[in-house]
């Protein structure tokens, strides 16, 4: 193709995304930001697909099949599952108005400038290999766009002075285009409105471009995924990637797949993008499936798109990175072509951009400002305006870094596939991960530890794999890896220590992890925390709850500050009109009049710290105000008190944690008590009903009887002795109701007399039956009994024994149809204790109604009427008694198969009972 075209088209797109940007920033301007749409906000994540995925998964899959997915699995499970992760750091993010991951870290352990310049340094020398990537892949991909099909003629640029390298004409193509998408404003905590659109823009097309590649190449070069996998099938090469691999290759998805993850929350770009440009927290919730989605999206056509290379380019000297690209090429699809080669260029200048962007905020913040300001040569302090120094520091951070990605390109050269750049950069920021993650989550974590953490695994991940990948290159003897370091065996970069088998990506993260995690954890638990490190803790750990209020935590600083010094400090770094404006917000929010107010509040000069940390970071912000503010930060009790005076880090005192807690569960008591009390009161106006419809029945029964007998003088004899049976009947009817109701009352109030004594359990089980026996007579149901054949001695009240066996029996044969049956039986547990079961084929018990079988005022209903019978007393008479001779009644019950009460009960009761009204 020719390679005006190509570059025409090319700089005519770029040109198109800076015009979306221009227009994303107006709209910003105007208050109606287009980042604010879960839709945007999760295309905008997709800038995890680089060109790596783009053109590298393609490659890998040609040689390895399936095994490029774990980089994809990982983000999807931690989109689906971390949701909860991210959004606590954006919280975080937005309340401490963090620009960048460096930021974040730092801030969390005391604001150390220290540990903010180490995250920098790891994350510049780890994303080197990165931005070489994507340099790569569009000098690689413009190559072939412009050399196809004589591909073996295409010279090797490390043969070539570094002027005639394609590579470097892209650099500074894009070094431009990056300098004015990211580095339009002063604030870094500001949203990007323009660069976050340019990129959702760009993930939408690279999206389409590979998704028609892969339609073309499967529908139109093949039959179908059908056709394409069968021939694939057949092929000697990819017959063998049909087949499960190696036990060993499963550990590297585990590994693989736990990389990726982490990494979607700690690569600067995914920070930027995910973290500072989030404008509304709900839209993290939908890109827990938006984004897994544009992931299998993206990948679908994969697998297809490398068999179909191998298949048609078999020995030509195409790479498999390029196979997205040749293929159309090779069909003369020319359109096609240039549609990918642009898919391709969206994947590498999004990451270019969002990376460089994050790097030069950490550079500027985190590196070269701390150390500018503290060259008194320079007398910065006395520059009224440093707004040009800090634009000028960004952009010469983004031509640095992207200046050092084409060193790496150069010194590489085609040694390492663009997979494996990408995975030694994933092994290097994955070193973030447990400072952050612990850092929001683990309250006792120290900034010694975090430091120790970060440099152990950074240190590892430099010997395992940075320094291989210049002995591949040539910069470093070739023996460096066969032999290892001084020609130590066991310090072999691939076999540190001597574990050997393993992939060299997953064994230089299992030795780093290892080396990061333990430093981090034992150091923290060896160290003690500043006072500024354990408000941070809290700040962090609490977020959600402390969150809400900040106006308390700007009693940390304690000095003098003049409202003059900090204007005049704040507009040094962002500008005198952005200054003022903030200055005349903070005043119409708080009603007070600067002018009349010299003396700074403390919500002031946080407020003035806040806003410096989005220019400088929180670290450089924290040392200028404490300059101005000429004071340092409060000692530990005098933070205790203020936090116990503002009620904002209640995580300080733990009295009170312990009383709030207590306070939650007394009114949690109260409120459960309060609703007994409730249903109490309910019950009792259930069992006033219900004993009162008892007692009126037999009541009306009696009266009406007797008023026969009495007007009727001359009735016939039959009738009146049939009349006066039912008088009879009725009268023990009200008798029983009107026991039970004492025998209730003088149960709760403890006056009810015990008269214990030597008893045959036998004889009275048997008097109890005699008692109900008329009731299953007229009722037709059979009553079995199976008793000892000895004599069964104990001591116990008799009346109250009787009482539940009958209570037992007149309940069961109540619950049991005509010509149903009743088991009672009686058997010694042991040599201390009886068991009485009383069981009957009724219709059972519902579930709902067990828990409250034997409560009082309780009734359950009738299973076979629905209708409640008697005054629901019996049982809960019959468990008090059973308890308090020393005992205990259980129920078994299933529907439609019948119930069985049973109690056990010592051979003698409790010393207390024992020892009142005795009878021998």
């Amino acid at each position: 193709m020719n390679m005006g075209l190509v570059i025409g088209v090319s700089l005519c797109y770029l040109l198109t995304l800076f015009g979306i940007a221009y227009w994303g920033d107006k709209r910003s301007d105007q208050g109606r930001s287009v980042i604010n749409n879960p839709l945007v906000y999760s295309l905008s994540i997709a800038v995890y697909c680089t060109s790596w995925t783009f053109y590298g998964s393609v490659g890998l899959a040609a040689q390895g099949g399936i095994h490029y997915l774990p980089i994809y699995l990982g983000p999807t499970l931690m989109a689906a599952l971390g949701w909860i992760v991210l959004r606590k750091m954006v919280r975080i993010s937005k309340v401490n108005r963090i620009t960048s991951i460096a930021d974040f870290i730092a801030s969390r352990y005391g604001k150390s400038q220290l540990l903010a310049g180490l995250v920098t340094i790891i994350a510049l020398v780890g994303l080197v290999p990165y931005i070489a990537l994507q340099l790569k892949a569009v000098t690689v991909t413009f190559n072939v766009m412009v050399s196809y099909p004589d591909l073996a003629s295409m010279p090797d640029p490390q043969t070539l002075p570094f002027y005639a390298d394609t590579a470097f004409y892209v650099s500074l193509i894009l070094a431009v285009f990056a300098i004015l998408f990211g580095t339009r404003h002063i604030d870094a905590s500001e949203h990007h409105a323009g660069m976050v659109a340019a990129i959702a823009f760009e993930s939408v097309v690279k999206l389409v471009a590979f998704l028609m590649a892969g339609l073309v190449v499967t529908f139109v070069m093949f039959q179908g995924p059908i056709d394409l996998f069968a021939q694939a099938a057949e092929h000697a090469k990819l017959s063998e990637l049909f087949r499960v691999g190696e036990l060993a290759q499963y550990g590297n998805w585990i590994v693989l797949t736990l990389l990726a993850m982490v990494v979607l929350l700690v690569l600067p770009r995914q920070f930027q993008v995910a973290v500072v440009e989030n404008v509304d927290e709900a839209h993290i919730r939908k890109a827990a499936w938006m984004f897994p989605l544009y992931l299998f999206l993206i990948n679908l056509f994969v697998l297809p798109i490398a068999f179909a290379g191998v298949l048609l380019f078999g020995d030509a000297p195409v790479h498999p990175d390029s196979f997205v690209l040749a293929l159309p090429l090779s069909q003369d699809m020319q359109f096609l072509a240039m549609l990918v080669f642009l898919g391709g260029l969206s994947a590498a200048t999004a990451m270019i951009i969002v990376e460089t962007v994050a790097l030069a905020t950490m550079l500027c913040n985190d590196l070269v400002m701390p150390a500018l300001l503290r060259l008194r040569w320079l007398r910065l302090a006395e520059r009224q305006d440093l707004t040009r120094l800090l634009l000028f520091i960004r952009r010469g951070s983004i031509l640095f870094g992207i200046f050092l990605g084409f060193v790496y390109v150069r010194v590489t050269g085609d040694t390492v596939a663009l997979v494996g750049m990408g995975l030694v950069s994933f092994c290097a920021v994955a070193q973030f991960a447990p400072a952050l993650l612990g850092g929001i989550f683990w309250r006792g974590a120290t900034q010694k530890g975090a430091l120790a953490g970060l440099a152990a695994g950074f240190m590892v991940w430099i010997y395992t794999l940075l320094l291989p990948s210049f002995a591949q290159s040539g910069w470093l003897p070739q023996a460096f890896i066969s032999d290892g370091l001084f020609g130590i065996d066991w310090l072999r970069p691939y076999a540190l220590f001597g574990l050997e088998g393993l992939d060299r990506i997953t064994h230089s993260l299992i030795w780093s992890m290892m080396a990061n995690i333990g430093a981090y954890i034992m150091v923290s638990l060896l160290t003690q925390q500043s006072t500024v490190e354990r408000i941070q803790a809290s700040l962090f750990v609490d977020v959600f709850r402390l969150s809400e209020d900040r106006r308390g935590l700007s009693g940390f600083w304690r000095g003098s500050a003049t409202v003059d010094d900090l204007f005049d400090l704040l507009k040094r770094f962002i500008g005198e009109t952005r200054a003022r404006e903030a200055f005349d917000r903070y005043a119409n929010d708080c009603g007070v009049e600067l002018a009349n107010n010299p003396e700074a509040a403390p919500e002031l000069v946080y407020l003035t710290e806040q806003l410096l940390a989005g220019s400088i970071g929180a670290a450089s912000a924290r040392v200028m105000v404490s300059n101005v503010a000429k004071g340092n930060v409060v000692s530990l009790d005098e933070v205790m008190q203020i936090l116990d005076e503002a009620s904002q880090v209640i995580a300080y005192s733990q009295k009170l944690e312990t009383k709030s807690a207590e306070l939650e569960d007394a009114t949690k008591e109260l409120r459960e008590a309060n609703a007994q009390l409730q249903q109490l009161d309910r019950m009792k106006d259930d069992f006033i009903s219900t004993v009162t419809h008892e007692l009126r029945t037999p009541l009306t029964s009696i009266r009406s009887f007797s008023e026969i007998l009495h007007d009727n003088q001359d009735i016939e004899a039959d009738k009146r002795l049939e009349f006066l049976s039912i008088i009879i009947s009725e009268s023990e009817r009200l008798s029983r109701l009107i026991n039970q109701v004492l025998d209730l009352a003088k149960l709760d109030s403890g006056a009810m007399q015990w008269h214990i004594e030597n008893l045959d359990v036998i004889a009275t089980v048997n008097d109890a039956v005699s008692a109900s026996g008329q009731l299953f007579r007229d009722k037709g149901v059979l009553l079995e009994i199976q008793l000892p054949d000895q004599v069964v001695p104990m001591r116990s009240d008799r009346d109250r024994l009787m009482q539940v066996v009958i209570n037992l029996l007149s309940n069961a044969v109540k619950f049991t149809p005509a010509g149903g049956r009743v088991m009672l039986s009686l058997t010694l547990s042991d040599a201390r204790h009886i068991e009485l079961s009383v069981a009957d084929n009724g219709p059972g018990i519902p579930e709902e109604a067990l828990p409250s079988l034997f409560d009082k005022f309780r009734q359950v209903g009738d299973s076979l009427t629905n209708k409640p019978e008697g005054t629901g007393l019996g049982l809960a008479i019959c468990k008090t008694i059973i308890e308090t001779l020393g005992g205990e009644i259980s129920v078994e019950t299933q529907l439609g198969q019948g119930t069985r009460f049973t109690f056990r009960l010592p051979m003698s009761p409790p010393a207390e009972l024992g020892s009142g009204q005795l009878s021998a």
